[in-house]
This record gives C-alpha cells, structure tokens and sequence, in this order.
C-alpha cells in the first residue's frame, strides 16, 4: 500500500475519527474501535480500551 493512502479514511469521518473515549475517559483520541457491552449495544473505544475487560465496557 502506497503511504499516500494510509489514514485517508479519516478524512471522511466525523472529527477525523476523534472523539472521547467513553471508557477511559481520553479526550481528543482516536476512537476506532468497536466493544459491545452486555446488552447488545456497540461503542466506539479508542486502543487502549479495545482489549478492556468486559466490566469496564458495560460501566461506561
């Protein structure tokens, strides 16, 4: 792949794909990830939180 095209994705995204992580609490962090909690729902977590346990998802 072309360095030219890495993270173009981004762009056309809301915020380029920042936001604040509703786990950790990182403000201005990429949030690329998806967790699903307990009942079903899906969140956006940013790296860090991506392998959180599963009690940390459902608290946020």
């Amino acid at each position: 792949m072309a360095k030219t095209k890495r993270g173009k994705v981004l762009w056309n995204m809301p915020s380029h794909g920042r936001g604040t992580c509703p786990v950790c609490g990182s403000t201005r962090i990429k949030l690329l990830y998806t967790q699903t909690k307990s009942d079903g729902t899906s969140i956006q977590v940013c790296k860090k939180c991506a392998k959180a346990s599963q009690e940390r998802v459902d608290d946020a």
